[in-house]
């Protein structure tokens, strides 16, 4: 017998905080300073990695050293992206692992949490502070607003696209052990929506990104978004849950949002830079 496929009902509330989101950090990207686009990133940051505190250590009675530090860690990693000048990457994650492993020697929790405490502690901030602040690096590439309106509009189309191509055609289960409302068939309109959302942006104002680019970035940020909704469905069933948060109507937690950008920033990123030079 074929097992029932989860009903997905569309969400209204997904709409509202859109139109209210959506004008707000275009106006912030597009006429503020670049100052503007870090007050937000690291406001998202920090709130992204208490959730995932919240999410790894939900069953132990956590440190607040564990947030504080974690916290002051992301905002460092965020900071020296958008001026680096500041300290030379090798010292700063160096400084990090030794702040992660020196935790266990001052925080007042059992020594069976030596080991668990500075891994999470370290990895919050590489998950979320290190992928975040290659926003900030593309934002001061030349064209750099131009650039965060691609990678943020192709992301979305490629989220947008997976959800409802998968709630209204979606029968072939992608990685049903971890999500199972992923579809292949939700991947792949996801993948023609974000194309399409490229060689939008091309036309609107990116002029400088070719056909080929269009079409690389579009697959290249499907795949990646995907992969980090699928890693982020990983942690939370670990965590047994089905939210990171709450904050957001309709969307669960700030993670909740971020989960494909933490993957699809840095790819773009390394595309802009690499492979266009």
């Amino acid at each position: 017998m074929t097992a029932l496929v989860p009903e997905r009902r569309f969400d209204s509330r997904r709409v509202y905080v859109a139109l209210v989101f959506v004008p707000l950090f275009y106006a912030l990207v597009r006429y503020a300073p670049a100052v503007g686009l870090f007050g937000l990133v690291a406001l998202a940051a920090l709130i992204a990695v208490t959730e995932f505190y919240r999410l790894a250590l939900r069953t132990a009675q956590a440190s607040p050293l564990i947030y504080l530090t974690g916290g002051a860690v992301t905002a460092l990693l965020l900071i020296t992206a958008q001026w680096p000048g500041l300290m030379p990457d090798r010292p700063l994650l160096t400084g990090i692992l030794m702040v992660a492993l020196c935790v266990p020697l001052i925080a007042r929790r059992p020594q069976t949490h030596g080991l668990t405490d500075p891994a999470l502690l370290a990895f919050g901030p590489l998950y979320i502070g290190l992928s975040l602040s290659h926003l900030l690096l593309t934002r001061a590439l030349s064209d750099g607003e131009w650039l965060i309106f691609f990678v943020v509009l192709s992301t979305w189309a490629g989220d947008t696209g997976a959800y409802y191509a998968g709630m209204s055609l979606g029968r072939h289960k992608l990685a049903p052990s971890i999500s199972p409302n992923k579809t292949v068939e939700g991947l792949v309109g996801g993948a023609v929506l974000a194309v399409i959302a490229a060689f939008m942006a091309r036309e609107w104002f990116l002029p400088s990104f070719t056909a080929g680019d269009c079409l690389a970035t579009g697959l290249l940020l499907t795949t990646a978004g995907v992969t980090g909704d699928l890693v982020e469905s990983a942690l939370k069933r670990g965590a047994g849950v089905k939210d990171s948060g709450t904050l957001l109507p309709g969307h669960g937690g700030i993670l909740d949002r971020l989960d494909s950008l933490l993957f699809t920033a840095p790819v773009f990123y390394y595309y802009v830079t690499l492979v266009k030079g």
